[in-house]
């Protein structure tokens, strides 16, 4: 009997690029900027989304879906900055996909978001295969993890226009090879853009907030 596990991957993935199509058709329509950021386990996406909306939920009106395989423990932080945010949990699932996104915003006010935050599920592999309907792609790698993760996950490099460097404020203390580390990004993806950052000390903070709002500005005059 012939082997169908590639075929059933494949029809789920045509599944969720059509739920994801039509999710991006609707935010389209409603001027929303959504982005997906994916990241290892601890990478500090609950940490950069933070600082993130404390610092420009002045100047953007922010939405957040929150996506964790259990709790709500994220969501409750995010939701003590008065930022509309919706939790779901995959339960044991290892992405978000299309679906499950669609379920999310029905529950947001959309009509007072300009910019939605997805926090993709702690996962290197199978968020980079799942699109969302989103516009664009972030993903943070945390020092501590190593400057050869580009070789172990190429895919999810590939896929990305930005690439958070984070916890750069440990660089003292790891031997992180920021040099080699964009050398093999680019060399995956030569338009990706690294911006090495720290939500602790606000390092590098600023030039993310300015490539946020010169997406949503290029997108509100096309």
């Amino acid at each position: 009997m012939a082997v169908k596990i590639l075929t059933i991957k494949e029809d789920i993935l045509e599944a969720n690029d059509a739920k994801s199509k039509a999710n991006a058709e609707f935010l389209e329509k409603k001027g929303i900027m959504m982005v997906n950021i994916m990241s290892s386990p601890g990478a500090g996406k609950t940490t950069v989304i933070l600082k993130t909306i404390e610092d420009m939920k002045d100047k953007i009106r922010m939405g957040v879906i929150e996506g964790d395989v259990a709790s709500s423990v994220d969501a409750d932080k995010i939701n003590e900055q008065s930022v509309p945010v919706v939790q779901i949990n995959t339960a044991g699932g290892c992405h978000l996909d299309a679906n499950q996104i669609k379920h999310g915003l029905d529950n947001l006010p959309l009509d007072d978001i300009d910019l939605l935050l997805v926090e993709n599920v702690g996962n290197l592999i199978c968020t980079a295969e799942f699109t969302l309907g989103e516009q664009k792609r972030v993903m943070i790698l945390s020092l501590p993890e190593g400057h050869d993760k580009p070789y172990k996950y190429p895919l999810m490099f590939t896929e990305v226009e930005v690439v958070l460097v984070s916890k750069m404020d440990l660089a003292p203390l790891l031997e992180f090879d920021l040099d080699e580390f964009s050398s093999a990004v680019k060399g995956l993806n030569e338009k990706a853009e690294i911006i090495p950052i720290s939500a602790k000390t606000g390092e590098g903070m600023n030039a993310w907030y300015s490539w946020l709002e010169k997406q949503l500005r290029s997108r509100q005059n096309s």
